[in-house]
């Protein structure tokens, strides 16, 4: 009988995972591809999901990812995005998350020749205890090259958040054009955000600058819309928007 009791909280407690591959293709170049990921959880039960994308874009090529990721809030997904970049190429990467126990979602980038861009986009929504981490490197191997980066956050309830991104100058990466920004929006007293921009730069002729700022909403612009007769939720959610 005792046997049988805790085969059944086993049971009650797994996790389940899903496995899959997708063969790995080539274009000719010069070419344009996109690549779009939709990660939805149709239960609220408990697993695990761990994708990689793995990109090498040739000489003026064009990449670009998107990925929304709205699982179940009991779900873990650890992610990681890849990029090679060649010469005058431009890639893109554009990730949305709202869902998830435990979201990670690292990119990676690398210049392998000179005049290539990239620009990373992300913004992620947290409520309840839901953790979410953003992890980026930009890697400056090539001289001539952009890179432009901005991350936003949202945070409510007992949630955290962490932003760990770093930019890379080498040595003969000269004229190098790099931005990174981190902005987050603490919607509750409990929020927490960890925001930890990084430049580590060896070259002496590069514009590279990066910021981050972390605030909660502006309370007089909040009284202004419900002087105006809108509620408090709907005027907490325009200041969001404009965010």
């Amino acid at each position: 009988m005792a046997d049988s009791s805790r085969s059944q909280r086993a049971r009650r407690s797994s996790i389940r995972y899903t496995s899959s591959s997708c063969p790995p293709f080539t274009r000719r170049p010069p070419c344009s591809v996109t690549v779009t990921e939709s990660y939805v959880g149709l239960d609220e039960g408990a697993y695990f999901t761990n994708p990689v994308t793995e990109a090498i874009v040739g000489p003026a090529g064009r990449f670009d990812h998107y990925k929304l990721q709205r699982e179940s809030e009991k779900a873990f997904h650890v992610g990681a995005l890849q990029i090679h970049q060649d010469r005058n190429s431009v890639a893109s990467d554009n990730s949305l998350s709202f869902g998830g126990a435990l979201v990670r979602h690292d990119v990676k980038t690398w210049f392998g020749g000179e005049g290539a861009e990239v620009a990373l986009y992300g913004l992620y929504a947290t409520h309840g205890t839901q953790h979410m981490d953003s992890h980026t490197l930009i890697d400056h191997a090539a001289p001539a090259c952009t890179s432009r980066e901005l991350y936003k956050g949202i945070l409510d309830g007992h949630s955290r958040g962490v932003f760990y991104g770093n930019i890379v100058v080498h040595k003969d990466a000269q004229k190098t054009n790099a931005m990174q920004t981190n902005k987050n929006l603490l919607l509750s007293r409990e929020a927490l955000v960890d925001s930890i921009p990084g430049l580590q730069i060896l070259a002496n002729d590069v514009k590279c600058r990066h910021g981050s700022t972390t605030g909660q909403l502006d309370d007089d612009a909040v009284f202004y819309l419900r002087s105006r007769g809108i509620d408090l939720e709907t005027a907490r959610s325009r200041r969001c928007t404009r965010f």
